[in-house]
């Protein structure tokens, strides 16, 4: 049996502020804008080449148990790329409040750079240079 990781409720505060920048200053893709129920909408969005979205949504967490997170409270949610300073000149010129790329270790895997969204949630942005070449399912090496 396989587990894919594919959406990740995201909390905001204001759908329509997050859904233009996720994918105006990231390129995320928009797949889904709808009411799937009587007073619930959903926006579904996806990085480029991602097989993992994220989802905005007014009262989605009504459905879950548990408490309902804060706007602003998810940190180090991460995207990798390939190459990041050719990722940051990209989302620089998006217009994206994005930090320097910072090589913390020297092994393929060691650069990252920072942003926040609008509300505070803070993601991280990992370079893999070997993802060139090499899709994620492929460069993952099993522990064990």
């Amino acid at each position: 049996m396989e587990y894919t990781l594919e959406v990740i409720p995201l909390p905001v505060s204001d759908i329509d502020r997050a859904k233009e920048f996720y994918s105006d200053k990231l390129g995320f893709h928009v797949d889904i804008d709808t009411e799937v129920m009587p007073g619930m909408r959903i926006v579904q969005l996806t990085p480029p080449g991602s097989g993992c979205s994220i989802a905005l949504a007014d009262t989605l967490w009504e459905t879950m148990d548990g408490p309902t997170p804060a706007p602003g409270s998810y940190q180090g949610l991460q995207l990798c790329v390939a190459d990041a300073k050719a990722a940051h000149a990209e989302l620089v010129a998006r217009g994206l409040d994005v930090s320097e790329p910072v090589q913390h270790a020297p092994q393929d895997g060691g650069t990252f750079m920072y942003f926040k969204d609008p509300d505070g949630n803070g993601w991280a942005i990992q370079e893999y240079r070997v993802r060139a070449t090499t899709p994620l399912r492929e460069a993952i090496v099993p522990q064990g």
